[in-house]
């Protein structure tokens, strides 16, 4: 069983139904990436002057966006451990992936940017989120970005309600 610790720093009339599509997506990701350890996940659900305020303190970029991740561990994409061990914390025998921040709102404004449902814009921004734990990253927008999507749409379409319209 996987740990995850989820917070609301913003007010959400949602909540039970967020926390179900995060709990779902970061399980759809862990089956899909081959994860076969027990992790430990932080989700900080946020508005936009929150997640500015961390992306400013911990990036040194002071302005808003839609999700950021701060993996515990430099994992090689697609390529996860066999032996877990040295990951696990000794206390908890979990593997602490890291942690992840999203805004609400702007998951809000890009659903309808985009035409389709928050529900699937938080499921994906927490996919996101999660191949980044996983060492997945986009830093060119060639090959990396390509291989980070392709995964996110795959991972998207195995969760109901998440497939692209």
């Amino acid at each position: 069983m996987h740990k995850l610790n989820i917070t609301f720093q913003c007010f959400s009339l949602r909540k039970h139904w967020i926390k179900g599509i995060i709990r779902e997506a970061i399980r759809a990701t862990l089956a899909a990436e081959g994860i076969s350890a027990e992790c430990e996940i932080n989700v900080l659900l946020t508005n936009d002057s929150g997640i500015r305020e961390i992306n400013r303190s911990s990036r040194n970029i002071d302005k808003a966006t839609d999700v950021l991740s701060f993996p515990m561990f430099h994992f090689v994409p697609g390529q996860p451990p066999t032996d877990w061990e040295e990951y696990l914390d000794v206390e908890t025998n979990l593997c602490p992936l890291g942690d992840m921040c999203i805004s609400l709102e702007r998951a809000a404004a890009q659903a309808k940017e985009f035409g389709h449902s928050i529900k699937r814009e938080v499921g994906y921004l927490t996919i996101h989120s999660m191949l980044h734990l996983l060492g997945y990253d986009h830093l060119d927008e060639g090959t990396e970005k390509r291989q980070m999507r392709t995964r996110e749409e795959r991972i998207a379409a195995m969760i109901s309600g998440m497939q692209r319209k």
